[in-house]
């Protein structure tokens, strides 16, 4: 809208000569003029046949209810300052050449960067050191890891969805299965998770029937999830070269996030799953299975005794598949219960279960092709 609408029209324009006042040949000056010819003596318009105007077009904003003419001949409507206001308020800006166009956003990695790669070098500093100091001290990192992650996870539980996993049983019965996979191996694991299946139902037969069902299956999937996957290290460490092989699940499991956040962040486009977790891309799982399967060749054949270049390949690929897998399913977990991170204990990364939610699968697969591909050691 032009600036001439704010003031009187200077011919014969829209509502008629503008030199004819209510009652007198001379038309009096001023805003309160115009807005009394306006409101009492405006006369309706006489305007030539015009073809039909597709509903919605043209200005149809009058205060009186009558649908103005639109179209190029009246395209220089005069209006008092009053309706001139009140069609501005209404009107869209209109885009102008002149216009310089709006910055994009910058991308953000959504966390504290600096407080992420200073917990990630700690905890990579305390893993490290245990595993290869003495063995004894890194079983307890895992042991402790565990009993956090199910803290963490059985408390979200409780509180989103009312679902009363028993957390007792669970962090003794986890802890438990963790030592007793690297004492006695697998049969130890398999006998230590059947036992804490078993206290979870018998520990949550203290409380009222109501739920029970619901409270014990959340418990016994807890039970598989957090403690018994993570067991699956322990028996990567019970091999000659376990530390190696500890490091290389730990080595391909984090260099496979990694590429998938660089790439994915410079380079995403099309997104993978975005009903889980929109964030992730195609790209990103490129990157992922790229630096993973790189990664992997380095490490079997450098790290691991017997181990081949090619086997670190297919590691690497079946590890960027797990771990991609295992982020995606706490995605779903976390959507269902409505939140955006299991805990709070490590800033920049959310929770322990958030940073061992590729950790969890990713094990079992790296131990059993370290099997496949090299013996159990």
């Amino acid at each position: 809208m032009n600036d001439s609408s704010w003031g009187a029209p200077t011919g014969a324009g829209y509502w008629g000569p503008p030199d004819q006042g209510p009652s007198q040949g001379a038309s009096p000056a001023g805003p309160a003029y115009e807005q009394h010819a306006v409101e009492e003596t405006r006369p309706m318009p006489i305007v030539p046949e015009m073809p039909d105007v597709p509903a919605g077009g043209g200005g149809q904003d009058d205060d009186r209810g009558a649908a103005r003419p639109s179209g190029p001949l009246f395209s220089e409507t005069h209006e008092t300052p009053h309706e001139a206001q009140q069609h501005e308020s209404r009107q869209e800006p209109m885009p102008s050449a002149a216009q310089p166009a709006p910055a994009q956003p910058k991308k953000s990695a959504g966390r504290d960067l600096g407080a992420a790669i200073g917990v990630g070098v700690g905890l990579g500093a305390v893993i490290v050191a245990s595993l290869f100091i003495v063995k004894a001290v890194f079983i307890g990192v895992i042991a402790v890891a565990v009993v956090v992650g199910l803290w963490e996870l059985t408390s979200r539980l409780e509180e989103r969805k009312g679902i009363k996993a028993p957390l007792v049983p669970l962090a003794v019965g986890g802890a438990a299965m963790v030592v007793a996979g690297y004492v006695r191996g697998t049969e130890g694991a398999w006998v230590a998770m059947a036992l804490t299946a078993l206290a979870v139902m018998v520990w949550r037969m203290t409380e009222p029937p109501e739920g029970y069902l619901r409270d014990v299956t959340a418990g016994v999937f807890a039970a598989f999830y957090v403690p018994f996957l993570a067991t699956f290290v322990a028996l990567m460490l019970t091999a000659d070269d376990g530390p190696q092989r500890v490091l290389t699940f730990l080595l391909l499991t984090v260099v496979s996030d990694t590429g998938a956040y660089a790439i994915g962040w410079r380079f995403g486009k099309h997104k993978l799953a975005p009903r889980i977790s929109p964030g992730k891309t195609r790209e990103g799982l490129v990157g992922a299975v790229t630096f993973a399967m790189a990664a992997g060749a380095l490490c079997m054949q450098f790290l691991i005794d017997g181990g081949a270049w090619w086997q670190g390949l297919v590691l690497g690929l079946v590890v960027a598949a797990s771990a991609t897998l295992g982020d995606l399913g706490e995605s779903m977990i976390k959507r269902d219960l409505g939140i955006k991170d299991m805990g709070t204990l490590l800033p920049g990364h959310g929770g322990i279960m958030d940073r061992l939610d590729s950790l969890l699968p990713t094990a079992p697969v790296v131990w059993l092709l370290l099997v496949i591909f090299v013996g159990a050691g």
